[in-house]
This record gives structure tokens, sequence and C-alpha cells, in this order.
């Protein structure tokens, strides 16, 4: 009996192992700053309940990540629509609104082999923002065109912008927003660093204005002030994720199982789990698996 137990225990064993080897394997990109990390790491767990063995590549650049995309190096990302209209598609034509954005890089997007899956409801775009104090100082400045002016006003002080290194050389950047509002902006008022010194910048008082994430959870933390893009240069950037079409193909129920997960990831989600790493300095991971405890998505039943 004994040596039965043993030979059962062996193939259970060794039928683990083999169900093990069998789950598909996808490659997940994430791009260096703190939204994508969570969004893999919520993926990665969530695919992984359901049969799939997801690793994720993460701390990538928006060209890296689109290359590796592109040759097949990756699977899948989470991207956005805007990035994907003027940094990889150079559209320059502004959309009417944020559904015809997504129509339009998922018919670019399919020629390439990449297929946008259902959208979230959340839109990470740009915007500058004001620390309280400069705010304070300058009640007036409530867009971007009104923050220009006192540019033009003020030209014998340096009132310096924080920018991240990434926007400062995208031509849906600093060249671009430059262009739109005839900012007068010289070396001595760009200052490019990570992403995440400008919100410290901000915070400590030690710029005058900042480009930050609308849904960053520091904004609230830091009491920072958004402008308004009057001029609407920043375009539409729903989040969605983005599928290899061989890996669609070969694995159709991963539009099925993402569908829900996407649908419910709206602005003030992502500004309260990206609160949770960036201000209360959780782990991405844990973070993760305390949402998908708490929201798990629901599937729809066949």
């Amino acid at each position: 009996m004994k040596r039965i137990a043993l030979l059962l225990g062996a193939a259970l064993l060794f039928s683990g192992f083999a169900q093990a080897a069998t789950k598909p394997v996808i490659r997940l990109g994430a791009r260096v700053f703190t939204e994508q990390t969570v969004l893999a790491e919520i993926t990665a767990r969530y695919l992984n309940q359901n049969g799939f063995d997801v690793r994720i590549t993460g701390g990538l650049g928006s060209n890296l990540a689109r290359s590796a995309h592109e040759t097949g190096q990756l699977d899948m990302v989470w991207e956005y629509t805007g990035v994907s209209l003027v940094s990889y598609n150079h559209i320059d034509e502004r959309m009417p609104s944020a559904a015809a954005t997504y129509a339009k890089v998922k018919e670019l997007d399919a020629r390439k082999g990449l297929i946008w899956l259902a959208p979230s409801k959340f839109s990470n775009t740009y915007a500058l923002a004001l620390p309280r104090k400069i705010a304070e100082q300058y009640p007036q400045v409530n867009s971007i065109s009104q923050l220009n002016q006192v540019l033009r006003e003020e030209k014998q002080r340096t009132h310096v912008i924080a920018l991240d290194t990434e926007f400062a050389n995208r031509p849906d950047g600093l060249v671009g927003l430059t262009e739109t509002y005839d900012l007068q902006l010289t070396r001595r008022n760009i200052r490019q660093m990570d992403a995440g010194l400008v919100y410290t910048a901000l915070r400590n008082g030690q710029v005058f204005s900042g480009l930050v994430y609308t849904t960053d959870g520091r904004l609230s933390a830091f009491d920072l002030k958004l402008l308004e893009d009057d001029k609407h240069y920043f375009p539409d950037y729903t989040a969605a994720p983005v599928v290899r079409k061989e890996v669609l193909d070969a694995h159709p129920q991963l539009a099925t199982l993402l569908k829900p997960l996407a649908e419910q990831l709206d602005d003030q989600t992502l500004r309260e789990l990206n609160a949770k790493v960036d201000v209360e300095h959780q782990s991405p991971g844990k973070v993760a698996a305390e949402y998908l405890r708490q929201h798990p998505p629901a599937q729809e039943q066949p």
C-alpha cells in the first residue's frame, strides 16, 4: 500500500508539472511609470488565475516597448490611444472624440498585427499643474494660456517648468505644446527629470509648474492644481490592452477575459491604485493582489 501511495503521489506530481508546462505563456510589457507597473501586475495575476503563465518585462520606454511589441518580443501591452495615434502612427489630425481616437488607432494598428481589445474607462492624459503656493500667488492662472501670459509678462523672472525626459523628446510632447500655445520658454525655464521627481519638485515648491498625469494619485496628496488645456493640445489617452494578432488567434478567450477587467478601471480607480504605490509606498504586487481580491472581474457566462 505504501508503494502504491508513493506511485500515486509521484503521478499526481508529474501531472501537476505537465499542466504547468502546458500553460500558454503571455509576455506582457510595462513601461517605466507606476500606472503601467500596476496594470501589468493586475493583468498578470488575473490571467494567471485563468490558465495563463504571464511573464512581465517592465521598466520599458515607449519606443522600446512598441518596437518589442511589433517585432513579436512582447505579446501584450496596455497602450494609450493618444500615444499610438501621434507617436507611433504619426497622425497629427485631432480626433473629434475618444471613441474616434480609439477607432482610428484600432484600424491603424491592426495593419501591423496589433489588436486593440475592449478599452478601459480611464484616460491618462497629460496636464500642467501648479503647486498650491504658486496657485495662491497667481489665482488668475487656471489654464495653459493664462500660464503663458504670466511667462510673457514676467520674462525677467525664471519661472521653471518641470517635464519628464520622455515628454520633452516625444513628437506629441514639448515641441507640439510649445507651438500650440506659443509658449515663452527658454533653456533656463525647462528642467528635464524623471517623472516621479516632477511631483517631488512640485510638492517642495522647487518649480513654478510641472507636467503631470491626470490619473496620478499624487495630484490630491500633494495638493496640486491642474490647468485647463484650453487649446485642446493633448489628445485622448484612453488605455486598453493590445495583443498581437497571432497570440489572440491562438487564445481568443483573452478578449473575453480582459473585457470586464478593462471596463471596471476608471479615472478614480487608477488614482487610488497609483496613490497606494506612490504615496503610501505599497508594492505594486500587493496593490494588484488586493484590488483583485476586492474587485474580481465579473466574467460573462457562456
